[in-house]
């Protein structure tokens, strides 16, 4: 005669680890690893964790707050101290900016997400610490330094993004062969100052982002508030 299984109580089951605001982050970040930044919901996150999706709202507020938090959390593999730049703050400033840079290359929904994302973690804070105390050492004035903070990021964040977005494209390296093709066949009766530019309107890609950074920066500091 056949016996049903004894039920096992709920006292006997092991206890699942306490949610916490890092436990989810962590989590967070190893879904977008191994599945990419579109899995990274509030749903699918839950169920990784073994909860409902109400528990984490205690924690994080809405799928944009979650993305933020894994953006910071990113955001820790950025090279601060740069010491490898040399002793100017210049370079330092540069070196910081382009290693921001190359940790959103890392991760391409990642950088086309920061341009809208609102991170205010530690590492985001940590950051912006960091590129204030560097260009504020050009001398130039407070707020000239303040406002260019936010054109020294958003260069960053946009070059990152679109770096991403051409990565992710099928169509992206034929549609570049389209677009040089198509400059260098211009009429130069008609299109003067592109045929004039050429061949540099499309070469020094791994110089432009280093250069872009010089040009946002002399402007920041020689350039006088309105």
């Amino acid at each position: 005669m056949s016996t049903s299984p004894e039920p096992v109580s709920r006292r006997d089951r092991p206890a699942k680890p306490a949610l916490s605001r890092r436990w989810i982050i962590d989590t967070a970040v190893r879904i977008m690893r191994s599945e990419g930044l579109e899995k990274v919901t509030m749903r699918r996150l839950a169920k990784e964790l073994d909860t409902g999706p109400a528990s984490l709202y205690v924690y994080v507020a809405n799928t944009a707050e979650l993305h933020a938090a894994v953006l910071d959390a990113q955001l820790g593999q950025v090279d601060l101290a740069a010491e490898t730049a040399g002793p100017g703050w210049r370079d330092q400033l540069v070196a910081v900016l382009t290693s921001y840079t190359l940790v959103l290359f890392e991760h391409p929904q990642l950088a086309r997400s920061a341009l809208v994302a609102r991170p205010n973690g530690p590492n985001y804070l940590a950051l912006l610490e960091r590129v204030l105390q560097l260009l504020a050492r050009s001398g130039a004035p407070r707020q000239q330094v303040a406002w260019g903070v936010d054109n020294l990021l958003q260069y960053a964040t946009a070059t990152a993004a679109e770096h991403a977005t051409q990565e992710q494209d099928p169509n992206a390296e034929r549609d570049w062969h389209a677009l040089s093709r198509a400059v260098h066949e211009v009429d130069e009766s008609t299109h003067p100052a592109i045929k004039a530019h050429l061949p540099e309107l499309l070469t020094g890609a791994e110089d432009r982002l280093t250069w872009g950074f010089h040009v946002l920066i002399n402007g920041i500091t020689h350039t006088p508030l309105p």
